[in-house]
């Protein structure tokens, strides 16, 4: 496909660095000469130095030939009449991103009146995924597919639980209803078989539906209560989609903000949040405000090294479930060793949003179509789902009997309202949602994860 990216920040250019080897023809747009050099230099792709709302940039560009424009600016208004002009100039499909709380509550009317094939929250996303984190507060990544009635969850074995020194055939009664999907160990991640002996302190995925989750997490004696009360520290959008996403659950909740005039706006906005204007980086006002009780604390300020050592010192001084943001993105290896809790990462969650489209449009004439993508590990582990269509390759035949690549595994199976956790006898069937773990990255079809004679079967 032909796509024009306007916008090269840390978003697009997290989205040319995951669709570079994808075989798309991209060109990159940026008021910026210094971003779009930075990006040449380092991808295979074009460069113009332009503003995407300029029609004759996006000329230079190729809109007219173009099949995806995505725009990812700073600036709502610019993405959108980008994506207006290009669309008019086009007829492509458009992309952009949007983050004003105001014009986020019109956004489907927005998007509808001029023809954007999708709109983007970073914050809104972020929020989202935080909230879902708070139900399971054992894990420190949850990923949802087919409809949200899949999970995929991430967790830290702990010392003496009945997982370690065991292999996975020695607990399977233990895993009934969940699939252990791959484990990290310090550098190493293995997609596992049967044979694969867990230990203490490896980080694990489970497939499950929700309920089969909570059962598993019983068994092997980890706690499952749900968060009562959740201190935040930062008052930004983040902070505001997450207290609407949280207060219709009755959850207790407090942000401390530093800025007075924006904690009057939050007091407007969240009438039943308690707002307290604090410097939430003070040690002091963070005891006062009960840090040492809060069953969750969630660092939401617009400073990564704020938020890392806000998040040390809370789980040093209590027990709370640990959310972390990150804005920057290119020190994770080092970020994943301070043992922050769970870490959030709006501008990647954005990026994995959009290249999920932009599989799907490239195969929109397939017949497993890709459905959810995201990255349990980065650049090293992709979870995707599909929806098995009528004609394809691996209808009706037990799974025991594909030919599925080595570094491949199916994962778990929605057909209707049932999740199903595959054995070798399970079958697919037209309709399934089927959910694959592989360390193959960028697949875009269900036949890319079988062996070269099942594709030709």
């Amino acid at each position: 496909m032909r796509i024009i990216i306007v916008g090269c920040g840390k978003v697009g250019a997290t989205i040319v660095e995951q669709l570079s080897d994808e075989g798309h023809d991209i060109v990159v747009v940026d008021i910026n000469s210094k971003k779009i050099d930075s990006i040449t230099t380092a991808y295979d792709v074009m460069g113009i130095v332009g503003n995407g709302t300029n029609f004759r940039v996006l000329k230079d560009a190729g809109i007219e030939d173009t099949d995806l424009l995505i725009a990812v600016t700073d600036s709502d208004e610019q993405n959108l009449l980008t994506c207006l002009i290009a669309k008019k100039a086009g007829n492509c499909s458009t992309i952009a991103r949007v983050r004003d709380p105001e014009l986020n509550e019109d956004i489907d009317f927005i998007a509808e009146e001029l023809g954007l094939s999708m709109t983007v929250n970073p914050e809104k996303a972020a929020a989202v995924e935080i909230a879902r984190l708070l139900r399971f507060p054992a894990a420190v990544q949850i990923d949802t597919f087919a409809r949200d009635e899949v999970e995929l969850l991430k967790f830290i074995i702990p010392p003496n639980s009945p997982l370690a020194g065991h292999s996975l055939i020695d607990v399977g009664s233990i895993q009934d209803n969940v699939l252990i999907c791959c484990v990290e160990r310090g550098d190493e991640v293995v997609i596992p078989n049967g044979s694969f002996i867990l230990e203490a302190g490896d980080k694990i995925s489970i497939a499950s539906s929700s309920a089969g989750a909570r059962d598993f997490f019983r068994r092997i004696g980890i706690d499952v209560k749900h968060v009562k009360n959740v201190l935040i520290v930062g008052g930004g959008k983040i902070g505001v989609y997450l207290c609407q996403e949280l207060s219709e659950k009755g959850i207790g909740l407090k942000i401390i903000e530093q800025d007075y005039e924006r904690c009057c706006e939050l007091c407007e906005q969240l009438p039943e949040v308690t707002v307290i204007h604090g410097d939430g980086t003070d040690e002091l006002v963070l005891r006062e405000e009960g840090i040492a009780d809060a069953d969750a604390f969630v660092s939401l300020t617009g400073i990564d090294e704020e938020n890392i050592f806000l998040s040390m010192f809370a789980r040093k001084v209590s027990h709370a479930k640990v959310v972390t943001k990150i804005d920057r993105i290119s020190f994770t290896d080092v970020i994943n060793q301070l043992h922050l809790g769970s870490m959030i990462y709006p501008k990647k969650i954005t990026a994995d949003h959009i290249v999920r489209y932009v599989r799907a449009m490239s195969n929109a004439q397939g017949n497993s179509q890709i459905e959810t993508l995201h990255e349990l590990i980065e650049g090293k582990v992709e979870a995707c789902s599909f929806n098995i269509g009528t004609e394809s390759s691996i209808i009706d035949i037990p799974l025991q009997k594909l030919k599925i690549i080595h570094n491949a595994l199916i994962v778990c199976i929605r057909r209707e309202n049932e999740v199903i956790i595959p054995n070798g006898q399970s079958v697919i069937r037209p309709g399934d949602t089927i959910v694959v773990v592989t360390s193959k990255l960028g697949i875009n079809d269900i036949s890319d994860i079988l062996e070269k004679e099942g594709k030709a079967a």
